[in-house]
């Protein structure tokens, strides 16, 4: 089960990620495509934000309260929290596979909006800087 698996990844990386973390998770598509996903879409969404879908909605929560159980904590030293937030983000595919990438993201995910004008100038619209 793609759930099980997220836990044993965490379990497997321990302190190695330098959590706490963002657990980006893809689920579905092809392999490039699952991976894409978990490392793209589901690490860059912002801290707190839930899938559209109520039910992977439910499952990112479900996740992030067991991830946070395990007690591998900051940099791996114990104690919570194990990570930020958990992020799934889904694509269809024929039910024989179903490939899961798992993909961590630093707890320092510096993030910023960038405002390119046609003259090749640019300003910093917005920083976002987790947690």
């Amino acid at each position: 089960m793609a759930l099980e698996r997220v836990v044993e990844a965490v379990v497997e990386a321990d302190g190695l990620p330098c959590p706490p973390t963002i657990v980006g998770v893809g689920i579905g598509g092809t392999v490039e495509e699952t991976v894409y996903l978990a490392k793209y879409a589901a690490t860059l969404r912002p801290i707190g934000s839930r899938n559209n879908d109520p039910l992977v909605a439910r499952l990112e929560d479900l996740l992030l309260e067991k991830l946070n159980e395990l007690g591998i904590g900051p940099m791996g030293l114990g104690g919570a929290p194990t990570v930020l937030d958990v992020h799934i983000e889904v694509a269809h595919r024929h039910p024989a596979t179903y490939p899961v990438a798992v993909v961590f993201n630093c707890w320092a995910a510096r993030r910023a909006t960038v405002e390119i004008q046609p003259d090749g100038a640019w300003r910093i619209t917005s920083k976002h800087y987790t947690p």
